[in-house]
């Protein structure tokens, strides 16, 4: 009698550790219902908040005064350096524990102010180098026309320099959708719990790896669109609205618009001639 080969039982026990479709189906329900609601809360309350805070911290990073500059190039570059966990740790924790609780004892709150801040320190980069992109011209021509330098950079150069960086800026909410997960440590409560958080619990009780793999379905089908759409949008603000045809005029149903229509609209009449 032989001995049963090794690579099939390996194999088995692969599919079974990662790929065990009765353990996903159970999963899938309530990664749905509840945690891709809270993954998304997360997500959009930290972009949002993110790109407020970038855009605050990008003019300071534009300014001409040192001073100004220095506070903004502090915060970028301690949250753009510290790990991401450490952040969420010393605000998730951190904060009420030194009796700053602005969100009272809601974990919810502080999960989004940790990935907000973290968020801002690298859009502001993006947008300051977007900005930087324009040139200098724009700028000067507002000027020109009267607008204080305020409007000026609030109506004509941030929306062009915005427009130039929007890859850019989808990779950082990937990111931020992503970063997410890791608010886990801070204990979420019953109802608040994001997708990892679920399928970590799974994997806690049943020993086995495919609840992670339907989180990761999950967390694909969040960003794999959003990278998609914004791809698009860069492409059609590139290429600009496209040209339509001009209606025909009522007045004049059989005047050819073009000089290649009046060509083709020549009639020919008995005899050979053209009118």
């Amino acid at each position: 009698m032989t001995a049963p080969s090794p690579v099939p039982l390996a194999s088995n026990a692969l599919v079974n550790t990662f790929f065990d479709g009765d353990l996903i189906a159970r999963t899938f329900p309530r990664l749905l219902t509840e945690g891709l609601f809270n993954t998304l809360v997360i997500a959009a309350g930290a972009i949002v908040l993110g790109v407020a805070i970038a855009l605050l911290a990008a003019m300071l990073l534009l300014s001409k005064r040192w001073w100004v500059r220095l506070s903004a190039r502090l915060y970028v570059d301690v949250f753009r350096g510290l790990p991401v966990i450490i952040t969420v740790m010393l605000v998730g924790v951190g904060l009420p524990a030194a009796g700053i609780r602005p969100f009272g004892t809601n974990p919810f709150g502080y999960a989004i102010l940790a990935i907000g801040i973290i968020s801002g320190a690298y859009t502001a980069e993006i947008f300051r180098s977007g900005i930087q992109s324009v040139d200098a011209g724009q700028l000067q021509a507002a000027r020109s026309l009267g607008m204080p330098y305020l409007t000026a950079m609030r109506l004509v150069v941030v929306p062009q320099g915005i427009r130039r960086v929007l890859p850019a800026m989808a990779g950082q909410f990937v990111k931020d959708i992503k970063e997410s997960s890791l608010v886990y440590l801070l204990g979420l409560a019953a109802g608040q719990r994001e997708l990892y958080f679920i399928a970590q619990e799974e994997v806690a009780r049943t020993y086995n790896s495919s609840p992670l793999i339907a989180a990761g379905l999950c967390y694909l089908a969040l960003t794999i669109p959003l990278t998609y759409f914004v791809n698009h949008l860069d492409r059609r603000l590139r290429e600009g609205p496209r040209p339509q045809a001009a209606p025909p005029d009522p007045t004049e149903p059989d005047m050819p618009r073009t000089p290649v229509q009046a060509a083709r609209g020549k009639i020919r009449v008995a005899g050979g001639e053209t009118r």
